[in-house]
C-alpha cells in the first residue's frame, strides 16, 4: 500500500475581495483518481481548489483556495507521502497587486499585470528524491508534443496528456506517456474510468517496482 497525494480542481487568484481569475476545472479527473487508488487500498490525501465534486469519504481532503495554498498544502503533505498525481489546475497567473477593495468601473480599459505563479508540479518533484511524480498536461494543440516537453522540464515519471475539453466534461480522452515518449495507455469514456486506468498504469510501473527493492 502507498500513500498518495492528488491534487485536484482549480485555483483561485483574486484580483480584488470580489473577483478573481480561475479556470473550468470540475475536480472529477481527481475525484476518479482518487476512488480508484481507495479501490486498491492506497491511502490517498487529496489537496483541492475549490471543486465541483463529493470526494472519497476514505480520503483526506485538504481544501486550498489559491495556487499558492495548494503549493504550501502539498510540500508538507508531499513529505510523507510515496508519490503525488498532479490532476489539479492551478491558475498559471495571479495579479501583481491585489485591490484591497473592489475595483469600481469607469468607462476606461482596466490594465491587469499579471505574474506567473510557482508550479506545483514541477516544485514538488525537483524535491521528489525517491518518491514518484505523475503530471497532466491540458493543452489545446500539439498535445502530445507538449505533454513531452512537460514530463521532461518537470522531471516526473509519467505524464498524462489530454485536452482542454476534457475542462467540465464527464468523460476524457487521455494518453499515459512514460518518459522515452512511449504511449503506454491510450483511454477514453468517463473520468471514473479513465481514472482506474491510469492507476493501473501507475501501479504496474511505479508503485510494484518500488514496493519490490
Amino acid at each position: 500500500m502507498a500513500k498518495i497525494l492528488i491534487t485536484s480542481g482549480p485555483t483561485r487568484q483574486y484580483l480584488d475581495p470580489i473577483r478573481y481569475l480561475t479556470n473550468a476545472s470540475s475536480g472529477l479527473m481527481g475525484c476518479g483518481l482518487a476512488e480508484a487508488a481507495i479501490r486498491l487500498n492506497h491511502e490517498v490525501v487529496i489537496v483541492s481548489g475549490p471543486a465541483e465534486v463529493d470526494y472519497p469519504s476514505q480520503a483526506t481532503v485538504i481544501p486550498v483556495v489559491s495556487t499558492e495554498e495548494m503549493l504550501a498544502a502539498a510540500i508538507e503533505v508531499f513529505a510523507s507521502c510515496d508519490g503525488l498525481i498532479g490532476a489539479a489546475a492551478p491558475c498559471d497567473y495571479r495579479p501583481r497587486r491585489i485591490a484591497s477593495q473592489k475595483i469600481a468601473k469607469t468607462g476606461e480599459p482596466l490594465a491587469l499585470q499579471l505574474v506567473e505563479t510557482d508550479d506545483v508540479v514541477a516544485t514538488l518533484a525537483n524535491e521528489k528524491k525517491d518518491r514518484w511524480v505523475v503530471g497532466f498536461a491540458l493543452e489545446t494543440q500539439d498535445v502530445r508534443l507538449r505533454a513531452l516537453a512537460k514530463l521532461e522540464r518537470k522531471c516526473c515519471d509519467l505524464m498524462v496528456s489530454n485536452h482542454a475539453t476534457a475542462m467540465r466534461s464527464q468523460t476524457n480522452h487521455v494518453e499515459v506517456l512514460s518518459p522515452d515518449g512511449t504511449v503506454l495507455a491510450r483511454l477514453s469514456g468517463p473520468k471514473q474510468e479513465v481514472g482506474q486506468g491510469i492507476l493501473a498504469v501507475i501501479q504496474s510501473k511505479l508503485v510494484e517496482p518500488r514496493a519490490k527493492t
